[in-house]
């Protein structure tokens, strides 16, 4: 990788971190929001074997303009056209309501490009991940386990992009619901 884009990278962190600064996972521990983006990065290139500095970026931003006030534009002047189109990709219209949102996570799922899914599926893996370690303090067993089949319905409209780890989504999955099964 060049020092330009390793440099574009780490300007992304930082950027990432600062705009979620003040935020907190929803696990018991409250932990630092960044430390989900950082999961996917981790994910993404230690698992994955994705080095793309376009994916990359996009993993560290997915949820800047959903969770922040940062906008598609300053994503694109920051980073460029395809980081801001990824993220743009992956986004949620939080003007929706909650389950038609998820809806439509599952309806366009298959229509992402092959990037913005190798996003979404790390997404879905650090999102199942953290479920399973440390579940959000309001979730019970019934709303842990909605969510592990809604993520799986995402994740299968997205198949045959990257096997490695739509292997680690299934197993992190099964492990989940085997966990919530014998509760």
């Amino acid at each position: 990788m060049e020092s330009q884009q390793a440099g574009l990278i780490w300007q992304a962190l930082d950027f990432a971190a600062r705009k979620h600064r003040d935020q907190r996972r929803k696990d018991l521990e409250a932990s630092p929001y960044i430390n989900h983006p950082i999961s996917l990065v981790n994910l993404l290139w230690n698992t994955g074997g994705v080095t793309d500095p376009a994916v990359i970026m996009a993993a560290l931003l997915h949820d800047t303009v959903e969770d922040t006030a940062t906008t598609f534009a300053e994503l694109a002047q920051e980073f460029g056209e395809e980081v801001q189109q990824l993220v743009k990709e992956v986004t949620d219209d939080k003007s929706l309501p909650k389950q038609e949102r998820k809806q439509q996570q599952v309806e366009h799922a298959a229509h992402l490009s092959d990037k913005a899914k190798l996003v979404k599926l790390a997404d879905k893996i650090s999102n199942l991940r953290d479920i399973i370690a440390s579940p959000p303090a309001d979730w019970s067993y019934d709303r842990q386990r909605e969510y592990f089949v809604w993520a799986k319905q995402v994740v299968d409209q997205m198949r045959g992009n990257h096997a490695p780890l739509e292997a680690v989504f299934d197993q992190v999955y099964q492990q989940g619901i085997s966990q919530l099964s014998d509760r």
